[in-house]
């Protein structure tokens, strides 16, 4: 019985690690691995600001809140905008390999700038109107059904006009995934940089001053806060579906195009 126990314990094979000969292939694990890190970062500030954050600045005293907020909030706004970037731009070159995968297999290079130039368009359309449904509103257009509803159509008709532009019997699943997930997340890095951004680098500047010269805040932070709650929202939530839309595109191919 003791032998048999050491022999167990000392197997013949030994792990071997070796890396793929082909550097199309290190190129796409190196692309996702980096992908994965920094949307995690990118998500999970996200998931901070609307989960712990907001909730939490709500509760302080004023006086506590504009001390915390400008010590706070630049090096996680810089953590939360750069990780964007970096996530959505190797994102758009993951993308760009499928498409020249798809484009060979249909026998015509040139389809990939006409497949990713119609995701550009489609999805930079699609932000033009959920921007102005982000905007604060007074009177019925302030209604979170209004948003949420003007929003989802927004995102269903961009999302059946890229499947259906970019549709093709030689199309893949990752391919068709990709652009409905990696355009929502293209729309979310334009909240990160042309809304949260923008409005955090004011309401940063002026809780400083008024922490540290007793200057008040001025009468337009409170829209200016209420136009970066709002867009956190809209990210937050379009996040789950671009979440699923992103993992569907290696783990669930269920996403084709037939004629009609």
């Amino acid at each position: 019985m003791l032998l048999h126990l050491t022999a167990l314990s000392f197997p013949d094979w030994q792990p071997h690690f070796s890396f793929l000969d082909t550097p199309h292939a290190n190129e796409m694990i190196a692309l996702r691995w980096l992908h994965l890190v920094f949307g995690i970062i990118w998500i999970g500030l996200l998931y901070f600001f609307n989960l712990v954050l907001t909730p939490a600045m709500k509760q302080c005293d004023p006086k506590l809140r504009v001390k915390i907020y400008p010590e706070l909030m630049p090096g996680a706004m810089a953590w939360f905008r750069w990780s964007a970037l970096v996530t959505v731009f190797v994102g758009m070159r993951y993308y760009a390999i499928h498409l020249a995968s798809d484009a060979k297999l249909a026998g015509n290079p040139a389809l990939v700038g006409k497949w990713f130039g119609w995701w550009f368009l489609v999805w930079l359309v699609a932000y033009v109107f959920i921007y102005a449904l982000q905007l604060p509103a007074k009177g019925i257009l302030n209604s979170v059904w209004i948003r949420a509803v003007g929003i989802a159509l927004v995102v269903v008709a961009a999302s059946w006009l890229i499947l259906a532009l970019n549709g093709g019997p030689n199309v893949s699943n990752p391919h068709l995934a990709i652009s409905v997930g990696g355009g929502l997340g293209l729309i979310m890095l334009l909240n990160t940089w042309g809304i949260v951004w923008r409005v955090q680098k004011r309401l940063i500047a002026w809780s400083r001053a008024s922490a540290e010269q007793g200057i008040p805040m001025p009468p337009e932070a409170e829209r200016l806060m209420r136009w970066n709650y709002l867009t956190a929202r809209t990210s937050f939530w379009l996040s789950f579906l671009m979440l699923f839309f992103m993992a569907a595109a290696s783990h669930y191919p269920f996403l084709s195009t037939v004629a009609r």
